[in-house]
């Protein structure tokens, strides 16, 4: 495995990555309440201005950016300017990010955390409100369709902190749980929910994922340094020693690119240790969907 690249740091929660047809690399600013977009030469820079709190980002088919918006939370860190929980769109760098969904099938959501689109143009996304394992809010998984008209995949009860979600190349959607460890996929064509795997160490919380064209699953968690590789059905592969602390990984081509935390959020205070690295060769990564809504 090659040495990791720290492309910038300095980076306010850095979370939910997705790559520009350009190159570039947008991922969200927690802290900063944006969406930022580094380049090579160039650094990091605003690309749209989101209030509250988001948590991940997606490119759409017409280069729109959809935006997860927890709505201004952070474990004890709010927004100055807090928002409604929401799925956002932003139409243009440096446009408005304006709220297209904030409930379904009745149920307003808590804090939307991450999102992808599927085979089928669909927009899916996991919403665990705010990481509260003492005190959980409801954990939900939606679907939203292009025509703007959405359902409710699943609650999972107990709440799980369903966070980073995939979608596998059959079309199930795969996601990673804060507070059990585990990575869970649900056959959308039954309906039927699948343990994969538990992710090795004591207390695990996983947080984002992506798929390998292989279909082995690179899963990111806050407390354990690294990226853990599972197969499909569940072995363990590897782990990638990588960052402080990973939030989240998006593939571009072969190569991995990974947003870090850098410092928990324990406090009510911003903290600016966030990071972005590159990981060259790591595997074929599985070609994402374009997808829009409305």
């Amino acid at each position: 495995m090659n040495t990791p690249e720290l492309l910038t740091e300095g980076l306010g929660w850095a979370e939910g990555p997705t790559v520009l047809p350009d190159g570039r690399v947008c991922f969200v600013e927690t802290y900063r309440s944006q969406v930022s977009v580094w380049e090579r030469g160039f650094g990091v820079k605003q690309y749209a201005y989101t209030a509250g709190g988001p948590n991940s980002c997606v490119l759409g088919a017409k280069g729109e950016m959809y935006v997860c918006q927890n709505g201004g939370t952070t474990g004890p860190w709010r927004a100055k300017e807090m928002v409604q929980p929401s799925i956002q769109v932003i139409n243009r760098e440096g446009g408005k990010a304006e709220i297209i969904c904030t409930e379904i099938d009745g149920k307003k959501f808590n804090g939307p955390n991450d999102l992808v689109f599927g085979q089928n143009g669909n927009l899916y996304f996991t919403d665990p409100g705010t990481y509260r394992p003492s005190d959980p809010e409801p954990s939900y998984l939606f679907e939203l369709s292009p025509n703007g008209n959405g359902r409710l995949l699943a609650e999972l009860s107990p709440p799980t902190f369903p966070n980073g979600i995939a979608i596998e190349a059959d079309g199930s959607v795969v996601w990673a749980e804060s507070y059990t460890g585990m990575v869970r996929r649900l056959r959308l064509e039954s309906g039927k929910i699948e343990d994969i795997c538990r992710l090795p160490g004591e207390n695990p919380v996983c947080d984002g994922m992506a798929i390998a064209a292989d279909g082995r699953l690179f899963v990111t968690t806050v407390n354990g340094g690294g990226i853990d590789v599972i197969f499909p059905d569940g072995r363990y592969d590897q782990f990638i020693k990588i960052g402080i602390i990973p939030t989240n990984c998006v593939f571009n081509g072969s190569d991995l690119y990974m947003t870090d935390a850098g410092v928990l959020a324990t406090g009510s205070e911003a903290s600016m240790g966030g990071q972005l690295y590159l990981l060259r060769d790591v595997a074929a990564g599985l070609g994402t969907w374009p997808g829009s809504i409305g």
